[in-house]
């Protein structure tokens, strides 16, 4: 049986502050032998997914789950009872998981808006942290998460599992052992058929839902029925639209092979409503052009560009989401979760490859880095942040209609204060998540 959930440090964001800063910084190497103890945050969709996995691993030890709708918590105690045989502690509110000392790691699966909050108190609770992409809900939050994983020394794994996907490493294996030339263009896409989210009204939250946890450090706004689950994603306070949803992933390869180590000087986007006649906010339609100067002064750029259509029902150059490689000499197409081809001078097939996301080989890479520090992450907070900005910037520039002129080192759009201050958020004011320095 699963523990009832309890009401937990309800008094003040100085008790939490308390108790968490009271832990020690650091645990004690893991051992081979010994599992690695696990406390699970947010079990929807894409926590489900990571649940049934994760319980059939003898490795590790799921000892909590936490979700803020009873029901949800209850199915996922099961799934963990169900894939290890033993049921693992339950809770609504994941300062019980941070206070336990004897968890090492957690994953974040829950909304957007609470990924970048939840970490950083996870970090500075001293454990290391798979979060779910975008790894932030906003520009300034990416750099206080890369500071978080700094200053506590604790490993951070973004959920962008194409990293640690053996066909997608052998597609830019390709484009690194220049078999298409210099790639100076990239181009990421999202193309599929979504349905409509509909109009709705305000309304009673369900008693299996703590909605108020929900909001967490966010503006307090009213439960309504095309708000969650799931369809939060396409609202401006609690996702980052498809583009920070599906449109991550891509954006996140086209990026990889594109070489670039940076964020990009300039942005534009032009996105809108085109086709949906519904309550979401970001737009059904995208087309964003970011540029990234050549380190050599030349006044050269490489380019990543980003496609967006989730009223569409067909593939795009074979693949519904993907990304393509122009170089100088051939090109390489790649389809997420299916495989990539590669075409060299006049459309000639020199290789080609399929395959499957491997979530799990995600998993592993996170495991060992925990287990070893000599492991490098695939999916660091740097290559996290990098997908995230994209996704942020172009969002802003659909909402402004400029073009943004971005300081990389900064972190700062320069050429417009109204876009600029989109680059942080409206918090709750006192929230104990909100993080410090926003």
């Amino acid at each position: 049986m699963i523990p009832p959930r309890r009401e937990f440090l309800k008094s003040s964001a100085a008790v939490a502050t308390a108790m968490l800063t009271s832990l020690p910084s650091l645990h004690a190497t893991i051992l081979d032998d010994q599992p690695i103890r696990i406390g699970f945050i947010g079990c929807g969709g894409m926590g489900t997914n990571h649940l049934k996995i994760l319980s059939q691993r003898r490795d590790v030890q799921l000892t909590w789950v936490c979700d803020v709708d009873a029901e949800r918590l209850a199915a996922a105690g099961k799934i963990v009872e169900n894939g290890s045989g033993k049921p693992p502690q339950a809770t609504g509110d994941l300062r019980e998981i941070l206070a336990d000392a004897t968890v090492d790691a957690v994953f974040i699966a829950t909304p957007d808006h609470w990924h970048t909050p939840a970490a950083i108190l996870a970090l500075d609770a001293g454990k290391h942290v798979y979060v779910e992409k975008p790894c932030c809900h906003n520009i300034r939050e990416g750099r206080l998460l890369a500071q978080a994983v700094e200053r506590n020394g604790k490993r951070l794994q973004v959920g962008t599992q194409s990293r640690s996907t053996q066909f997608v490493k052998d597609g830019i294996a390709h484009i690194r052992n220049g078999e298409i030339g210099e790639v100076l263009i990239s181009k990421a896409w999202n193309s599929q058929r979504r349905g409509s989210i509909g109009k709705t009204e305000s309304g009673t939250p369900p008693k299996p839902l703590d909605f108020d946890t929900w909001l967490g450090p966010a503006p307090v706004v009213p439960w309504r029925p095309n708000l969650l689950p799931g369809v939060w994603r396409w609202w401006y306070d609690f996702g980052c639209g498809d583009i920070g949803n599906d449109g991550v992933h891509d954006i996140d390869v086209a990026l990889w092979g594109l070489g670039v180590d940076t964020h990009p000087s300039r942005v534009t986007c032009f996105g809108q409503k085109n086709y949906f006649d519904d309550d979401q906010q970001f737009p059904d339609t995208q087309y964003a052009i970011c540029e990234y100067p050549f380190a050599d002064k030349s006044g050269r750029c490489k380019q990543m560009i980003f496609e967006q259509r989730i009223w569409s029902p067909y593939v795009q150059e074979g693949y519904e989401n993907g990304a393509a490689f122009y170089g100088t000499e051939g090109v390489l197409i790649l389809g997420h979760s299916l495989g990539w081809k590669l075409y060299g001078p006049r459309g000639k097939l020199l290789a080609e490859q399929t395959g499957a996301g491997d979530l799990g080989a995600h998993h592993q890479n996170f495991f060992d880095a925990i287990r070893d520090p000599a492991v490098t992450l695939n999916a660091s907070i740097d290559a996290g942040r990098l997908s995230a900005t994209v996704v942020h910037l172009a969002n802003i520039a659909a909402r402004t209609r400029q073009i943004l002129e971005f300081n990389p080192t900064t972190e700062t759009i320069t050429n417009s204060e109204a876009s600029n201050a989109m680059v942080r958020r409206q918090y709750r004011d006192g929230h104990w998540a909100v993080p410090q320095n926003v």
